[in-house]
């Protein structure tokens, strides 16, 4: 499998990362990911079909908010909490904090 394009940290966009974030499906991977660590491309419990949750991924991941590295046939994909928050500190976890508050996304 070829690596998939994923932008350094000093090419992340605040309005790329912003847009990433605002989608109630992506918040909830991001969540995930904050919460559990590493998951596959896969995640148990959501009922968003394969091609829509590919495509939050692709989204996710161009921003710069997720890395996803290959393990044999499956995709892993990893929150980049550390570099988000040296580029736009307290942004994530002002998020977290957000989806944690209102109940969204459980």
């Amino acid at each position: 499998m070829r690596a998939l394009p994923q932008p350094q940290p000093e090419d992340f966009d605040l309005a790329t990362v912003m847009h990433a974030l605002g989608d109630p499906v992506r918040l909830e991977l991001v969540r995930r990911l904050a919460a559990e660590g590493e998951t596959t491309c896969s995640p148990e419990g959501l009922t968003v079909p394969r091609s829509t949750l590919s495509n939050h991924w692709r989204i996710l991941r161009e921003a710069g908010a997720i890395t996803v590295r290959v393990s044999g046939k499956t995709r892993l994909v990893t929150l980049r909490r550390a570099e988000l928050d040296a580029r736009f500190p307290l942004l994530l976890r002002a998020v977290l904090d957000e989806i944690a508050a209102s109940g969204s996304g459980r």
